[in-house]
């Protein structure tokens, strides 16, 4: 079993019920930290000092922010520790529930595993940990593995990013389609701009445009 972990995560109530289940596993030595900066700087030194952990487990949002560096987010967190320690295990514990973000971290970032907080989470990250230090697969809970099994409602392209990107910079579809008739993307009528808007809310999930636009710059595609 893992020897030394560390959690970041900045609900306490959370924290509690992770060392519960660290105990039941017997592992002897467990280092909790609120936000990500801090985390990355414990993993900065555990390793200098010969002494790395095993197994990093997060969250992906953290409602208070801490410190001027560029680790503020889980995403930015595993990026940056699988570049010092690329043999660290990392498991996602998290409320988020996004198709393309837990994509995105299973592909992109090589993240080992990811369950969603809930009532009876706890023995699913029991059940985690314990396959990911027995096997090389990546552990997805059933509703996460069935999320992202799901065909996607539309795949993204070139010129969803484009609209994203003149979204962000506040323009109306109207500004938009006169925008993109001066270039080779083919979606220059405001109407037609206006459907694909709709299906990119519906696709991530969002609740308006500005939430859209702030998911999408999360996953980093803008």
């Amino acid at each position: 079993m893992f020897q030394k972990v560390i959690t970041t995560d900045d609900l306490d109530s959370i924290n509690i019920a992770i060392v519960q289940a660290f105990r039941e596993l017997r592992i002897p030595r467990i280092e909790h930290v609120p936000y990500c900066d801090e985390a990355f700087l414990e993993i900065k030194k555990a390793q200098f000092d010969g002494e790395p952990f095993d197994l990093l487990i997060s969250d992906l949002c953290f409602k208070n922010k801490h410190g001027n560096g560029k680790t503020q987010s889980g995403e930015a967190l595993f990026h940056a520790v699988k570049k010092l320690q690329p043999q660290l295990k990392i498991l996602v514990f998290s409320i988020e529930d996004q198709h393309q973000r837990i994509k995105n971290l299973v592909e992109s970032e090589k993240i080992n595993g990811y369950v969603l907080k809930g009532r009876n989470s706890i023995p699913e990250l029991k059940n985690a940990i314990e396959h990911i230090y027995a096997n090389d697969t990546v552990y997805l809970n059933p509703a996460i593995a069935d999320l992202i099994a799901e065909k996607p409602l539309l795949e993204i392209e070139n010129c969803d990013i484009e609209l994203l990107k003149s979204l962000s910079k506040g323009l109306s579809p109207i500004e938009i389609g006169q925008l993109f008739k001066n270039t080779e993307i083919a979606l220059c009528g405001s109407n037609s701009i206006e459907k694909r808007i709709q299906k990119l809310l519906l696709f991530f999930r969002a609740n308006n445009s500005t939430h859209l636009i702030a998911i999408t710059k999360d996953l980093g595609l803008i």
